[in-house]
């Protein structure tokens, strides 16, 4: 090689010594350490306005964990308006009183809350990550365009509308109670969660507005409690063993679902009650070779009769076996767990089928419980 391109090529030399340089110290010496610290984890970005864009930052020892951090940060905006809002939804959410029961109704602030912000994180992206080596962190930056959530929240809110607004007109036109009651309900759950995007929708619009209902979930509410005391009562009925705090549990249990329960003889009004349950409990003593315990068998059949057709419009079956160290212990025992499941499990199924969001077998397709000779039950003493 020549002197002269010996020179030549030192002259290039120099001249990139003189951009890497330049381009280093202009990056913030980003080829030494990666990208140059981006201006959104500190809770600024210009690619991102507030006015455009929600944002959340996560930040976690591994880029995974910072990505769901990042998702929580706006998830948790979401649910704190829609807890913030679950006042006006007291009817359905919060607390009712009956009598002497003072209990927590809810159509479940914590699933709706899920269901729509679980909704909303799906116009939410990862829109940039960093990692900062020297504090071994990796950071993460969520973003919802504004714009974009807003667009599919009023969609969903147009459907559960239109929904809620034919639920109304059924209700109001049939004249089927048990329709009625039907149709009240699930217009006032669906009303609800209308609601719940609604709340959705104030966080994503800048101005905080969200768009009114046609109804109040209080209104709808207040219809179906009146129609359930005047137009659907229903008696309990119990037969067979421990019968007093057998029906007890039951009858607490519906009402806490929302049923109106009466005397089987007449309602308030002088009436006879629409919907009767009515069924048997048996408890028998079971030989099982354990020479510690005693063991205690029981069982139970129940119908929902609709008294004005009276026809059966479901069945219930529950049983079990219950042990303890004396006969009257394992009794005592059996008559707890018989009083607990009627009193919730029992009770929740029963009414679920009332208001349709759930079905009961029929007797035909429900297996019976108790044994069908009563000469092999030998009750417990």
């Amino acid at each position: 090689m020549t002197s002269d391109h010996r020179l030549a090529c030192l002259r290039v030399a120099v001249v990139l010594s003189c951009l890497w340089s330049i381009g280093a110290s202009s990056a913030g010496c980003a080829w030494f350490g990666g990208k140059a610290k981006p201006g959104w984890v500190d809770g600024a970005s210009s690619d991102y306005p507030p006015a455009q864009y929600l944002t959340g930052v996560g930040q976690a020892e591994s880029r995974s964990a910072a990505t769901d951090q990042a998702y929580a940060a706006v998830a948790r905006i979401f649910r704190a308006e829609v807890a913030a809002q679950a006042k006006d939804w007291e009817s359905y959410l919060v607390v009712e009183q009956r009598g002497a029961l003072n209990t927590e109704r809810r159509l479940t602030l914590d699933t709706v809350t899920k269901v729509t912000t679980d909704k909303a994180l799906e116009n939410v992206g990862i829109a940039d990550t960093w990692y900062d080596s020297k504090k071994d962190l990796h950071y993460a930056l969520a973003v919802m365009n504004r714009s974009q959530a807003e667009t599919a929240l009023m969609e969903r809110m147009a459907m559960l509308d239109q929904a809620v607004e034919s639920d109304v007109v059924e209700s109001r036109q049939t004249t089927d109670k048990l329709a009625k009651v039907r149709s009240l309900r699930r217009a006032g759950r669906n009303l609800v969660l209308r609601e719940a995007y609604n709340a959705d929708l104030r966080v994503v619009r800048p101005t905080g507005q969200g768009v009114a209902a046609a109804y109040r979930v209080g209104e709808l509410s207040a219809e179906l409690e009146r129609f359930l005391a005047t137009n659907l009562v229903m008696a309990v009925r119990v037969t067979g063993d421990h019968v007093e705090p057998v029906q007890r549990a039951l009858t607490e249990g519906l009402i806490r679902e929302g049923l109106h329960v009466v005397a089987e003889t007449a309602n308030e009004g002088g009436r006879a009650p629409e919907l009767l349950l009515r069924g048997t409990v048996r408890l028998f003593p079971v030989e099982v070779a354990d020479p510690q315990f005693k063991y205690v068998r029981w069982c139970s059949d129940f119908d929902v009769v609709d008294t004005a057709a009276g026809r059966v419009v479901g069945a219930v079956a529950r049983g079990g076996k219950e042990g303890h160290l004396t006969e009257r212990e394992a009794t005592a025992k059996t008559l707890r767990v018989i009083q607990q499941e009627f009193s919730t499990d029992v009770a929740k199924a029963i009414a679920a089928h009332i208001f349709r969001e759930a079905t009961l077998p029929t007797p035909a397709a429900m297996p019976a419980g108790c044994p069908r000779n009563e000469s092999s039950i030998q009750p417990v003493q």
